[in-house]
């Protein structure tokens, strides 16, 4: 468990502009900037700044290639249930990508339509944001007894707390792209 967070604080530390500081950051109160002749409220600091785009599907296509490490890392696989679990594991990780890829997609979308988007565009918006997460759900709740084929329930258990980890750390690399453009 222990190695996990370190893992994880590692990736943070790399991956995250200001990512030492993130934890021990004093992020100030909201403050009114101008865009465009428009007030808006951030807590982002200096030191925080929101990712662009790019820098985003930059740092997701890295995390993407270190997570098979990661998990290599944290799991104890015998040679025999090695030669079983990497096949699994490539499919469901291919699979995840696309949907990430997807939900990706919705957020630049969404930054970049914000402001001329109507209240139908932003509905279905929502409705094909919540579809994507959904997908997530269902992606993984199928492959449990595929894993669980492969691996002791116990090893199932520890990949998907693995698995969920990474997720996490993905939701905070896409949380640093900006709300809109």
């Amino acid at each position: 468990m222990k190695k996990n967070l370190a893992i994880l604080a590692v990736l943070v530390g790399v991956f995250l502009p200001g990512g030492n500081n993130v934890l021990a950051q004093d992020v100030p109160g909201p403050q009114s900037i101008s865009r465009d002749g428009v007030r808006r409220n951030t807590t982002a600091s200096d030191d925080l700044r929101l990712l662009s785009v790019p820098d985003t599907q930059s740092l997701t296509k890295d995390l993407r290639s270190q997570q098979k490490q990661i998990v290599a890392a944290n799991m104890t696989l015998t040679d025999v249930e090695a030669e079983k679990f990497w096949p699994v594991y490539d499919r469901y990780a291919d699979a995840l990508a696309k949907i990430n890829d997807t939900r990706v997609a919705l957020i630049e979308e969404y930054a970049q339509e914000h402001d001329t988007m109507t209240d139908e565009q932003a509905k279905d918006y929502i409705q094909r944001r919540a579809a994507v997460e959904q997908s997530i759900l269902e992606l993984q709740l199928k492959y449990v007894p595929i894993f669980g084929k492969v691996l002791s329930g116990k090893e199932t258990a520890l990949f998907f707390q693995i698995e969920w980890r990474l997720a996490l750390f993905l939701d905070l690399q896409l949380a640093q792209m900006p709300l809109n453009e």
